[in-house]
């Protein structure tokens, strides 16, 4: 795993415990508290357009930062719980689509 991700990982794991945080922390209930920050990332982008959501004025650009945020947070916290490594996770993802959805051949012209 890169090393700015295991520091993070790292820094996750010493906050939880320092609030003695870990008995809460199994994947079930990261997994739960994953959907609900998920869901309030969806929240900023209710009832925009198509052009306002890629066109966010500079405060909520920071809010869905936040949110963003707190969605990978959570994600890092569930790989680490499950020894799972994120990185080699989603490379290996990125080659499973490739293979199921391929560039579709150049039209000619």
């Amino acid at each position: 795993m890169d090393s700015d991700l295991q520091n993070l990982t790292q820094a996750l794991r010493d906050f939880a415990s320092a609030r003695h945080w870990e008995p809460f922390h199994s994947p079930q209930n990261l997994a739960a508290a994953l959907s609900v920050e998920a869901a309030e990332l969806l929240e900023h982008f209710q009832w925009l357009t198509e052009a306002q959501s890629r066109d966010l004025p500079p405060e909520k650009r920071a809010e869905v930062g936040a949110e963003i945020a707190d969605v990978f947070l959570y994600l890092l916290q569930i790989a680490d719980r499950l020894g799972i490594d994120i990185v080699e996770a989603a490379r290996s993802k990125m080659a499973a689509n490739a293979l199921k959805y391929p560039v579709p051949p150049a039209s000619p012209g």
